[in-house]
């Protein structure tokens, strides 16, 4: 008799035991249905032995290419039991695109001695749709709503106003009198203004964002916004283009009409504008030696392109720089 209570006790606990090894995964939006532009939590719920070790999954930018990633994830730990715990992972996302998304399933995994175990959820979906602005179309008449109520204005709402704009007076008629008296005060002549030629201030930033090794860091994305946002000011300063408002395109055509020549200098800028354009706002991932080459290309570009005639001091007067840019 003891002997079989024995037996029922050991199966008992291996059965517990195995229990305690079972692992569920579940990825899932906070709802199926959202408007473009809005924000909702995704998570992801592992449910494990406490003593468990599992590898977790981890999104950084996007759940897929049509949803993004704003922030997280943020990570929570609780206790279901005396042997399981519940990890969760929320991040915030959001989409601009309408449609039907189906993601593919998330996994935690662990390697062991019999090799790489996974463990993976459901397919989460969500439905991101326009709001519809029209009304539908109905056959009853329409009403506009009743117009806002006017209350009386007293005395006591209206003072504040006056007095405000009683002082606003006082002020103009001040500054006014103030100019008018600064203008009999003759003026000192004018310092000597200290000018950097446009390619001057190009090579120094250049150097300065070739020492911060922007995408040797993992920060691929920065790196070419920092390099296109020194080109196109050089663009500014040295021609007149003012690149930082406009697109790829539109700054080449500004270029051309200046009476810039489609050279191999042009050729130069356009492909890095144009590669740039890929990495910032399609997620193109370059080699090690396109980056090398894109730096390489803006430093030719303005070595090439430089104001031969810039003063060598870099110093004009106030005079000279009015006169240079009528």
């Amino acid at each position: 008799m003891r002997k079989a209570a024995g037996i029922i006790l050991m199966l008992i606990t291996v059965a517990t035991a195995l229990r305690g090894q079972d692992v569920s995964v579940s990825a899932a939006f906070d709802s199926t249905r959202i408007l473009v532009g809005d924000q909702i939590h995704f998570r992801i719920t592992v449910k494990q032995p406490a003593g468990l070790k599992l590898q977790l999954p981890f999104f950084k930018d996007t759940l897929n290419r049509n949803i993004e990633i704003l922030s997280g994830p943020v990570t929570d730990t609780a206790s279901v039991s005396k042997v399981l715990i519940s990890i969760t992972q929320k991040y915030l996302v959001t989409s601009f695109d309408s449609g039907h998304y189906r993601l593919n399933p998330v996994y935690a995994e662990i390697a062991g001695a019999q090799g790489l175990k996974r463990f993976y959820s459901g397919y989460p979906v969500l439905e991101v749709s326009r709001a519809k602005i029209a009304p539908p179309d109905t056959s009853m008449k329409i009403f506009d709503i009743v117009g806002p109520y006017r209350a009386p204005v007293t005395l006591g709402e209206i003072l504040p106003w006056i007095l405000i704009a009683l002082l606003a007076a006082a002020v103009v008629y001040g500054v006014i009198r103030y100019i008018r008296l600064a203008k009999r005060v003759k003026q000192p002549e004018s310092e000597p203004a200290i000018y950097e030629p446009a390619h001057v201030i190009a090579f120094r930033e250049l150097e300065l964002l070739r020492s911060e090794s922007l995408w040797q860091k993992g920060e691929t994305k920065n790196y070419y916004t920092r390099l296109t946002e020194i080109l196109r000011q050089y663009l500014e300063d040295r021609y007149g283009v003012f690149s930082l408002e406009l697109t790829t395109s539109e700054t080449l055509e500004a270029l051309v009409r200046t009476g810039f020549k489609k050279d191999e200098s042009y050729n130069r800028l356009k492909s890095v504008l144009t590669g740039a354009d890929l990495v910032k706002f399609a997620k193109y991932r370059p080699e090690p030696s396109e980056n090398d080459a894109s730096f390489d290309n803006s430093w030719t570009f303005v070595s090439e392109t430089m104001q031969a005639e810039a003063d060598e001091q870099g110093v004009l007067t106030n005079d000279k720089k009015e006169t240079g840019a009528l």
